[in-house]
């Protein structure tokens, strides 16, 4: 079958795994989400995965309690190992074979992340998850995902999110918000869009790498997604 896409980069946030508790990882949301990517995996396309934390620590949060910023990040970054080895856990119980690979040393639950290895993993049709962020303080796991898609040659960023696409104001708050199928990198900077952070924007728009936003809530949108089909919001 045809895809628009051969190489992609997936970015999900820790709250995907979540489902409706409000702390942690719910199994079973976790096999759905390990799913979508085999039925993707299948159709040949090369799928590298980066995932935040948030479900279990906010660096960012911390540091507004008190913690100290850089010691928070660091926190974040573990946060996002656990959720890394949780969806390669439910991949490899489906019969993917999956690398997660760490911007962190920690030989014994994931390899460190090499650019040209990761490739090779993915030419050799490996799930590669990238975990612990870019491996400093202060960035965002988005931002990470804009660095690792320009690192891998990723074709688009795919931002997995809550909501259908990216509106003018929060669709939770506002019912009138409008959704757009397209927007420009500048206008979602000039706006102030919350959707990714704008060091993530920013770089996406200066290698012009696609970014599609779309809902992971709803079943089959990341196979849609890479055969080319209208979901979620573009950002070009």
């Amino acid at each position: 079958m045809d895809t628009k896409y051969k190489r992609v980069l997936l970015k999900l946030s820790g709250e995907a795994l979540m489902g409706e508790t409000s702390f942690g990882i719910e199994p079973e949301v976790v096999r759905r989400i390990a799913g979508e990517i085999k039925d993707v995996h299948r159709l040949g396309v090369q799928i590298a995965v980066v995932i935040g934390g948030g479900n279990i620590f906010r660096g960012l949060a911390a540091s507004a309690q008190g913690f100290d910023r850089v010691s928070a990040d660091h926190m974040g970054m573990l946060a996002t190992v656990i959720n890394a080895l949780a969806l390669q856990d439910a991949l490899e119980k489906m019969d993917v074979f999956t690398r997660v690979q760490s911007a962190i040393e920690m030989r014994e639950v994931a390899e460190m992340f090499i650019r040209r290895r990761a490739i090779r993993h993915l030419e050799k049709g490996r799930v590669v998850i990238f975990a612990a962020g870019t491996g400093n303080p202060y960035f965002s796991t988005d931002t990470t995902a804009a660095l690792r898609a320009m690192e891998i040659k990723a074709e688009v960023i795919l931002k997995a999110t809550k909501v259908d696409g990216i509106y003018d104001a929060d669709p939770a708050k506002v019912a009138s918000a409008k959704m757009y199928s397209e927007i420009s990198y500048i206008d979602v900077l000039t706006q102030g869009l919350a959707v990714m952070d704008s060091t993530a924007i920013s770089l996406s728009k200066d290698n012009q790498v696609p970014i599609i936003v779309f809902n992971i809530r709803t079943k089959g949108n990341i196979r849609r997604v890479i055969q080319g089909e209208k979901v979620g919001s573009l950002i070009y």
